[in-house]
């Protein structure tokens, strides 16, 4: 019997493996949950599909339709997972933007872009901009989706995102600086504990990070990009790229966890933004002793409640 096939060729630990055969097996796999109406907040969601072509997806959310008559803000949001894991339908993620959505009183779109290894970089941000472009479809308030034509305001849009999810909520917002789709108007990006990295150590991160962190992060970043140039393509160490001072949007919210493996890389990430020469303002706030993206593993913790009235304030402030 020929067990070749099952031979492992490439693993990320934890994650996900590829066998010789070309078989490949998600080591972790995501508590999947439907959408519906959440009995705690009220908030009502429902999966859609914004492209049959290429299976790019999003879950839709909307609060209480009763709490207002005005149109509110847009939150399109992307969901972390090193780009190989995790999916709009997790109970994390779904059970974070029940909360967001009820707390900061918006609409949210969250994107179901396409995952590594099957679909590797940079395949996850074209998906992220099918996204966008699709939100632009109902501008005039005739788009293929009701809810967004009756309840979002395309003038007050947000794009958000955590880890993996940061990382592109950054590059989207770098995008729409330059190629504004007609009709939509972006006015802050939350990046919450960014998955961001680089070939070089910054702040303190030589003093505790070890080997093998630096070794699988280095490896991780090659598994989803294998056609990356390494760990300083500026698709993941935002130093290396210049585009950032036209980031299209005024403000931007970034949070870190304190005790987070990311947390240099992310106080580096305001450094490389202030000396970018971007002219929005931009808000940094770390939480201390918590782990990486603590909030959707602990959501009723007093930390996750004070993140959570931060997007809030960030979002719904004059």
């Amino acid at each position: 019997m020929d067990t070749s096939t099952d031979e492992i060729i490439k693993e990320v630990p934890g994650l996900v493996r590829i066998f010789k055969g070309g078989r490949i097996q998600k080591l972790y796999v995501p508590n999947i949950v439907p959408a519906g109406t959440d009995p705690s907040s009220g908030v009502i969601s429902k999966d859609v599909v914004i492209s049959q072509e290429v299976n790019i997806s999003a879950r839709l959310y909307i609060p209480n339709p009763t709490k207002s008559n005005q149109k509110l803000p847009l939150l399109i949001f992307f969901h972390g997972g090193g780009f190989v894991i995790e999916t709009t339908t997790s109970s994390m993620y779904h059970n974070f933007l029940n909360l967001v959505v009820s707390e900061s009183n918006v609409v949210a779109v969250s994107v179901d872009y396409r995952l590594a290894p099957e679909f590797p970089l940079p395949i996850a941000y074209e998906d992220s901009w099918e996204a966008i472009k699709w939100v632009a479809e109902h501008v005039n308030g005739n788009g293929p989706e009701p809810w967004l034509n009756e309840y979002a305001d395309l003038q007050n849009i947000f794009i958000a995102g955590d880890s993996a999810g940061g990382n592109i909520a950054h590059h989207m917002a770098i995008r729409v600086g330059s190629d504004t789709p007609s009709g939509l108007s972006f006015q802050g990006a939350i990046l919450l504990h960014p998955y961001f990295w680089g070939k070089e150590r910054v702040g303190d991160e030589s003093d505790w990070i070890k080997p093998e962190m630096v070794a699988y992060l280095d490896g991780l970043w090659a598994f989803a990009h294998p056609g990356s140039s390494g760990p300083d393509d500026p698709l993941i160490n935002p130093d290396m790229d210049p585009r950032i001072t036209g980031m299209g949007c005024s403000k931007m919210l970034v949070c870190i966890g304190g005790n987070d493996f990311m947390r240099a890389r992310d106080w580096n990430y305001k450094a490389v933004i202030e000396k970018s020469g971007w002219k929005g303002k931009l808000q940094v706030a770390e939480d201390k002793g918590e782990e990486h993206v603590f909030f959707l593993q602990k959501p009723s913790s007093a930390n996750a409640c004070t993140l959570r009235t931060r997007i809030c304030s960030f979002i719904n402030q004059a």
